[in-house]
């Protein structure tokens, strides 16, 4: 038997989880007599949305008393009563619906439609509540207010701890009756390792060929390591908003320079992803060179347009009030690694050639860039300050690839921060990457104040929609790389991804090593779960168990 419990938790900044995270549906789940397991590493899965003034600004809301209910077809609907985004209660209290299929991806429904789902449920019996646990069953979830439990089907309960639970490495697949006839034979050889999710991945194993006599026929057995690359956090203090490329055969790492308060931009270049770790750093711009760019230079990031290589970035002539995105074009055949290869930055504009934002009053950064369907998009993060502060809302548009530096449409928003995770302390998504997985575009992106609640989420959309329409989006509910995904990561944020020679996706990502540390550099491989949604959190310990690294394989000699 499974039973599944919704609560919300109690509100402690010294914890990092204030009001606008604690007071959002929790998810916990229980097999048989034993205690309840918190999943999404005791962070919410459900949040209210704010509601929207004319203006475009926004009111947090969160919410408390979160019940579960099975619908007459088998689904769950959701209610809860919705609160300020601090925790007071709203004049007139407004009670919020939410069905599902799955508990993972939730669909707001007007009170009416949640009417007739519970009329339904009424003539089908089914329970509306249970609560049958004690303080025992709950002690272990730090600050657990609990709500409702209901009952899930084994297969129910398999499908949330393959999403809502870091997955764990449970062994190694090798091919039977492999023949060779050289030490590149057996090179070639891949390892599948398997996972607890139900995925597995194929991997390059470092085999030990130094013994084989390949002029002798027969069997032999071949020893190997499966192959993993290693990365301490932090690969670099000081620098965050990392970004990675390759580029000819050659890795290359950017990242904002905080160690000078962002007057800099530095590249390393290495022949692999592990050399960049150590490799040397090589200033590539200044905010003294040239006519315009004198502070703040922000979030550079590699992308590469019609066979050219770019840089976007943000910068400004001097005050924080003029920060705009921004370009750099690598010349034909040149190296990005040398300063003297790059062009002097230009600004991004729109279509007609005007501004894209009006300086003093509206901000531009974080540009990314991507090819989708055969059309180049850009996204980035904007914040009108005045008449009013908006916020940071995230941006779109179609970009002309024979000019990198103008939209080809006119903006769209696509996103405002809209829960409690990405307005927590102030108003802000940001950060945009774009990751395909199949026939889907995940845009991961980052939310909330810059410290330790920072976090990263996503939007999705699938083949075939036009991407310019913000309702063919499905922006996800709940932030998947936060301060609670790995011990001793905080502030996780403003990450982008590049793919090595073996096909391996890796997130580049900044953090703060301890809660007040300065923001700092990552690396870790992405794990796509048994829906194909990428998964930050999958630690080097879980995603290769070292009793599962060491292999060995029967080879035939021909």
């Amino acid at each position: 038997m499974y039973q599944i419990m919704c609560y919300t938790r109690s509100a402690d900044e010294a914890l990092y989880y204030g009001p606008r995270l604690a007071y959002s549906m929790h998810l916990a789940l229980r097999e048989g007599e034993g205690v309840f397991i918190p999943l999404n590493h005791n962070s919410g899965v459900l949040f209210a949305r704010a509601t929207e003034n004319e203006d475009g600004s926004l009111n947090p809301k969160s919410l408390r008393n979160p019940v579960i209910t099975r619908t007459a077809d088998g689904g769950f609907l959701i209610s809860a009563v919705r609160i300020e985004g601090d925790g007071d209660e709203e004049k007139e209290p407004v009670q919020l619906y939410w069905t599902s299929r799955d508990l993972v991806i939730y669909d707001e429904v007007p009170e009416e439609t949640a009417k007739e789902l519970y009329e339904q449920i009424k003539q089908t019996e089914q329970n509306v509540a249970e609560e049958n646990y004690n303080n025992q069953d709950i002690e272990n979830i730090a600050g657990c207010i609990p709500g409702n439990i209901i009952s899930i089907s084994e297969q129910e309960a398999e499908y949330l701890k393959k999403k809502l639970l870091p997955p764990e490495n449970t062994g190694v697949r090798l091919p039977e009756g492999v023949k060779a006839q050289c030490s590149e034979d057996i090179e070639k050889i891949k390892a599948v390792t398997t996972y607890s999710d139900g995925t597995s991945l194929e991997r390059r194993v470092d085999w030990n060929t130094s013994g084989i006599d390949f002029t002798r026929k027969g069997n032999v057995k071949v020893k190997g390591r499966v192959h993993q690359e290693h990365f301490a956090f932090p690969i670099a203090y000081n620098r965050a908003d990392p970004c990675v490329a390759r580029w000819n055969g050659k890795y290359y790492f950017i990242a904002t320079n905080d160690a000078d308060n962002n007057h800099t931009l530095y590249i390393r270049e290495a022949d692999t992803l592990s050399g960049l770790v150590d490799a040397e750093e090589i200033l590539l711009l200044d905010s003294v060179t040239y006519e315009g760019i004198g502070n703040l230079l922000w979030a550079p990031e590699f992308h590469e347009i019609n066979g050219r290589l770019y840089i976007f970035h943000a910068a400004t002539p001097g005050e924080f009030f003029s920060e705009e995105s921004h370009i750099m074009t690598l010349k034909e055949g040149g190296n990005p690694a040398n300063r003297d290869d790059w062009s002097a930055p230009r600004k991004i504009l729109k279509k007609d050639g005007s501004e894209l934002c009006e300086a003093g009053k509206t901000i531009s950064l974080d540009m990314t860039c991507f090819e989708w369907e055969g059309e180049y998009y850009v996204i980035w993060s904007q914040r009108q300050f005045l008449p009013k502060d908006l916020g940071a809302w995230l941006y779109i548009a179609k970009l002309n690839p024979e000019e990198p530096w103008k939209l080809a449409t006119e903006p769209v928003i696509l996103s405002k921060p809209d829960y409690g995770w990405d307005n927590n302390h102030t108003f802000v998504d940001e950060g945009p990457f774009a990751l395909m997985e199949g026939d889907r575009l995940f845009i991961t992106f980052s939310g909330a104040a810059v410290d330790e609640s920072y976090v990263v989420s996503y939007l999705v959309i699938e083949k075939g929609k036009d991407l310019l329409d913000r309702s063919n989006w499905r922006k996800n509910n709940y932030p998947i790389l936060t301060a609670r995904s790995v011990e001793g990561e905080y502030g996780t944020g403003h990450n982008a991804y590049v793919i090595d020679e073996d096909g391996l996706v890796w997130n580049t990502y900044h953090a703060r090593p301890g809660a007040e540390g300065v923001r700092s550099s990552g690396i870790r491989r992405v794990h796509f779960d048994v829906d194909g949604c990428p998964m930050l959190d999958v630690v080097e310990e879980k995603d290769l168990k070292e009793e599962f690294a060491s292999v060995e394989i029967e080879v035939e000699i021909i």
